[in-house]
């Protein structure tokens, strides 16, 4: 079985921006995630087959939509604020459309099922602990940057990966890569 995933992978000229914005929450002792991997998940598979990766990539290579611009910007959290669980940045752009491809490209499959609506975001940080007494600054700095710009991207393909997690953070490799047109 493979854990696996489909996702945009955002570009190296926004990783130092990313990393700012992160260096903000150093006062908590939050789990970030490296930079070099934060990405905008499309589609969480799940536990998938060995066996079926092939099908699965064959039937992405059948999403269609135009490569677009994108554009990271504003920061939030998951669920609500006073009980943060993930804190994301958002990412505009014709995402809605190439998840509805994805899904429409992936319906054969018994995948695991979406849980939420699709909000176009990026994990910066997971939230295990936030002590009452640092509560406040928290909610502070959440204001301060949820206007936060970390720049525009070319949205040109979308990847399946694989993760494996490990006590150091996720380990992602791309198994297929589908370019949009």
């Amino acid at each position: 079985m493979v854990r696996t995933f489909v996702a945009v992978d955002l570009p190296v000229e926004l990783h130092d921006n990313i990393a700012d914005v992160q260096s903000k929450f150093d006062d908590f002792k939050f789990k970030f995630v490296d930079p070099g991997i934060v990405h905008i998940t499309m589609k969480f598979l799940g536990e998938v087959p060995d066996e079926k990766i092939p099908d699965i990539s064959k039937a992405l290579d059948s999403v269609k939509c135009e490569p677009f611009k994108g554009h990271v910007k504003g920061l939030g959290v998951f669920p609500k604020p006073k009980f943060a669980k993930v804190i994301w940045l958002g990412c505009e752009g014709n995402f809605a459309d190439l998840y509805g491809s994805i899904n429409d490209s992936l319906s054969s499959f018994e995948l695991e099922p979406n849980l939420h609506n699709f909000s176009a975001h990026a994990t910066l940080a997971r939230v295990k602990y936030l002590p009452k007494k640092k509560k406040a600054d928290f909610l502070e700095l959440l204001d301060e940057l949820k206007d936060v710009d970390i720049g525009e991207m070319q949205v040109d393909s979308v990847k399946l990966k694989k993760s494996v997690l490990t006590p150091q953070g996720p380990v992602y490799e791309t198994l297929h890569e589908v370019s949009l047109q």
